[in-house]
C-alpha cells in the first residue's frame, strides 16, 4: 500500500511540474514527442491492397495529449506533420510530403488536442473505461481526414473511388488493430496519469 501511495505521489508531482515548465523545456518535450512519433512510424507493415500501411506511430499520437496536455501535445503533432510535409523523412518508410497517408497525419493534431483537453480538465476521464472511450474517439478524429485525403489522392492518381472502396482501403483493414492500439494506450495512460487534479 505504501508503494502504491509513493507511485501516485510521484505521478502527481511529475504532472504538476509539467504545467510549470518553462517554454524552452516544453518545446524540448514537443520535439521529443514528435521524434518518438517519427521513430514509431518506421514500425510498419505494408498491406498489398492499400497504400496505407499499419504503423506504430498511433501509440505516440494518442499519448501526446495525455503526457503533454492539449496545447503542447497537439503542437508536437503539428511539428511532426509540418516538418514531414516540408521534407524531413520521418513519415512511415522514411518518407516525407503529403502522400496517401497525409490526411491521417494531419488528423493526429486534433486527436492529441482532444485527448489532452479531456484528460487534463476532467479527473473522472482518467478512469480506465473513460480513457478507453477517449482513445477510440480520438482514433475517429484522424480516420475522418485520413479517408477524405486518401480519396483525393487516389483520384489524383487516376484511380476511380467510391465511398465503399475508400472504406475498404482506408478504414476496414485497420479497425481491429487500431482498436487494440487504443485499448493498449488506454491502459498505459491509466497507469501513468494521476487520479487527482494537477491543474491548479
Amino acid at each position: 500500500m505504501q508503494t502504491i501511495s509513493s507511485i501516485n505521489t510521484i505521478k502527481y508531482g511529475l504532472f504538476k511540474k509539467r504545467a510549470a515548465l518553462s517554454i524552452p523545456a516544453k518545446l524540448m518535450m514537443v520535439i521529443a514527442m514528435a521524434g518518438l512519433t517519427g521513430l514509431l512510424a518506421q514500425v510498419r507493415i505494408p498491406l498489398p491492397f492499400t497504400p496505407v500501411p499499419v504503423t506504430g506511430q498511433v501509440l505516440a499520437v494518442l499519448m501526446a495529449g495525455v503526457l503533454l496536455g492539449k496545447w503542447w501535445g497537439s503542437a508536437s503533432m503539428a511539428l511532426y506533420a509540418t516538418a514531414g510535409i516540408a521534407g524531413l523523412p520521418w513519415f512511415n518508410g522514411f518518407s516525407s510530403g503529403l502522400g496517401a497517408t497525409g490526411g491521417y497525419i494531419l488528423g493526429f493534431i486534433p486527436a492529441a488536442l482532444f485527448l489532452g483537453h479531456f484528460v487534463d480538465k476532467y479527473v473522472e476521464s482518467r478512469r480506465l473505461v473513460p480513457l478507453m472511450g477517449l482513445m477510440l474517439a480520438a482514433t475517429l478524429l484522424y480516420y475522418i481526414p485520413g479517408t477524405a485525403w486518401l480519396a483525393l489522392w487516389l483520384n489524383n492518381t487516376g484511380v476511380a473511388t467510391s465511398f465503399s472502396s475508400i472504406l475498404a482501403l482506408g478504414v476496414a483493414p485497420f479497425i481491429v488493430v487500431d482498436i487494440i492500439k487504443a485499448l493498449v494506450t488506454g491502459l498505459i495512460a491509466f497507469a501513468v496519469v494521476p487520479k487527482q487534479d494537477y491543474s491548479a
